[in-house]
């Protein structure tokens, strides 16, 4: 089960003014989808380490609020990753990622997807281990100063605010 909230974002944490958070890992990522309804998805995980990990995931349809949903991974080859990219026959979205530790032990992620292009956005997203600490979690009192500005504009459970539909949205 995945529980996660979601907020646009307009930069990295650091550049709008954010102290206190600790950059724990930092991705580039290439995705794409042979679905988006239901979710079938493909995921290269390049750690800045050098360390890289290939993903197949499945998601189902989101909860009413959007805060939850099933999700299964699997691990696989990267001759499995090309051979499905190839089936996809489209652009994967391009994604950097930073991983970020909150004072509370929770990690925040933000993504900037597609970077340099016309459609270029960021935005950052928080899984929880419940429901209620989900819907209860408030930026304002969990996170450090300047947090809750920054995660002022939830998207959680919006219509159209999936990954996949920003793929069917500029690569179908």
């Amino acid at each position: 089960m995945e529980i996660e909230r979601k907020w646009m974002v307009q930069s990295w944490p650091e550049d709008a003014g954010i102290a206190g958070l600790s950059l724990i890992r930092e991705q580039s990522m290439r995705q794409g989808y042979i679905s988006v309804s239901p979710t079938v998805r493909i995921r290269e995980e390049a750690e800045k380490d050098g360390r890289t990990d290939w993903v197949l995931c499945f998601k189902s349809a989101g909860d009413r609020e959007g805060l939850s949903r099933e999700e299964i991974e699997f691990s696989i080859s990267p001759d499995q990753f090309g051979q499905l990219e190839k089936l996809i026959g489209l652009p994967l979205i391009p994604k950097a990622r930073r991983t970020y530790l909150l004072p509370d032990g929770l990690h925040l992620e933000v993504n900037l997807v597609d970077e340099g292009l016309p459609t270029e956005f960021m935005y950052a997203e928080i899984e929880y281990p419940s429901e209620d600490q989900a819907r209860s979690w408030d930026p304002a009192v969990c996170g450090p100063a300047g947090l809750a500005d920054y995660l002022c504009d939830d998207v959680t459970g919006d219509p159209g605010q999936t990954m996949g539909a920003y793929w069917a949205a500029t690569r179908l």
